[in-house]
């Protein structure tokens, strides 16, 4: 029986603790993640904000999840193109792929915050031409075309990892461009337009991306990323995700993204994240609009923050009980 998506999870790096042991934990939960039988483990990339993520740099960390993994995929979402030079993702990416045996997923984005656009010396104006020219200069290093009049060629050879680009989007403007460079789509686990629920906002997202792609040679890949938290029942669910929660929602608040007052269930409705018994979380995931048209379901605890040992009972549980029930079976 083939699975309806590959399963995977993704981690910001977040945590109050030393970095060195953020990072050691979250290794382990990529061998842990491996030995369940997930198809993937996703890293996000984040700069200068520790209370975003406290990984600027991910692929010294992938090169690491490689050696402890055998068949995890390793996910790169999202690798922010303006602040890089091309050629250096392309050698990094082509190492890491190596030494994992072609296990690497490359995210990459456009970047959307002014103050880190200032401390890199990039205009912020340019970020979509630095983009665009960004992934021609990575597809034709992976093709083996030459590089320069020199005719210099990328080494490592890494000629398919130009088929495991992905690009994340927010718009069906985004979708489009996704599809045109041929690339997959990633959807962020929540979006703050509005009321509306995330999986109606980004359906036509979806939609958008899947009838702009034309190569029919190569299947469009389309990412959904969702948040989840797996706990005896609601309840219990809600009261150890009560902290982490309002914690955010405060940050959100102090930007103007989030309306103050409101209950603990209205912030866990916006984050769009599914919370309770395993049957309660595989039925919310059931319901969402975009699953259907999803090839990687990417699962995340963000804003939550488990401890490593509560982390990887919840990766046990999304492996043996919530996610067979969406019709996945672990590899």
């Amino acid at each position: 029986m083939t699975n309806p998506f590959r399963l995977g999870f993704l981690t910001h790096l977040r945590g109050s603790a030393d970095p060195k042991q953020v990072y050691q934990e979250s290794l382990k939960l990529f061998e842990a993640a491996d030995q369940l039988g997930f198809d993937a483990g996703w890293v996000a990339q984040h700069h200068f904000i520790d209370t975003a993520g406290l990984l600027p740099s991910p692929f010294p960390f992938l090169a690491a999840a490689a050696e402890r993994t055998r068949r995890l995929r390793l996910g790169i979402a999202v690798v922010v193109l303006p602040f890089e030079i091309p050629l250096r993702v392309a050698q990094d990416a082509a190492v890491v792929d190596l030494l994992s045996g072609g296990r690497l997923e490359l995210g990459a984005g456009s970047g959307s915050d002014p103050a880190e656009f200032e401390a890199f010396g990039v205009a912020f104006t340019s970020r979509h031409e630095r983009t665009t020219a960004a992934l021609q200069a990575l597809k034709q290093a992976f093709r083996g075309e030459p590089l320069g009049q020199s005719g210099l060629r990328l080494q490592p050879a890494r000629p398919t990892l130009g088929d495991r680009i992905w690009l994340s989007a927010l718009s069906e403007r985004g979708a489009h461009y996704a599809a045109q460079h041929e690339a997959g789509l990633l959807l962020s686990r929540a979006a703050w337009a509005g009321e509306e629920p995330t999986d109606a906002l980004q359906l036509p997202v979806a939609k958008a991306y899947l009838a702009e792609w034309n190569n029919q040679a190569v299947k469009p890949r389309l990412g959904l990323s969702r948040g989840v938290y797996v706990a005896a029942d609601k309840a219990t669910a809600l009261a150890e995700v009560r902290e982490d929660i309002l914690r955010s929602m405060a940050i959100m608040i102090k930007q103007g993204r989030m309306p103050a007052g409101q209950s603990l269930e209205y912030y866990c409705k916006r984050l769009h994240l599914a919370y309770g018994h395993p049957d309660e979380v595989a039925a919310y995931l059931s319901a969402d609009q975009v699953l259907p048209y999803s090839t990687d379901l990417i699962l995340q605890f963000d804003p939550v923050l488990p401890t490593l040992d509560r982390a990887i009972h919840m990766l046990e549980q999304i492996a043996t009980q919530v996610a067979p029930r969406l019709g996945w079976q672990p590899g």
